[in-house]
């Protein structure tokens, strides 16, 4: 996953896209997850900011990688963010040093 945000704003099909989701789940999570709240252009298009992009990791985090129904996700959410945050980050980091080992391998078996 691209932890790099250097814009000011993303379209909701940028974030889709970043984070191998459907459009149209983002925009469920946005009904369900008052967390989920990313401003509007002048005309209605969906503005997420680098700090909303988290909080959608956070819920993916919570409903793809975790399991849990959206129920228990907003309730996470609601009862503690800061460790969710920092469990979903840990989680990211050990993902992107497997596929940092997975790429050295695979060069090393090149090589022989």
């Amino acid at each position: 996953m691209n932890n790099d945000l250097s814009k000011k704003y993303y379209s909701i099909g940028e974030i889709g896209e970043l984070l191998g989701l459907p459009t149209s789940t983002l925009r469920y999570w946005e009904s369900r997850f008052p967390e989920l709240r990313p401003r509007r252009s002048h005309g209605g298009q969906r503005r997420y900011s680098p700090e909303d992009v988290e909080r959608v990791r956070m819920v993916a985090f919570l409903v793809k990688e975790q399991g849990l129904h959206i129920d228990a996700a907003v309730e996470r959410l609601r009862v503690a963010p800061d460790g969710v945050s920092r469990r979903a980050a840990a989680i990211n980091r050990l993902h992107d040093i497997r596929n940092t080992l997975a790429d050295l391998l695979a060069t090393l078996n090149t090589r022989r």
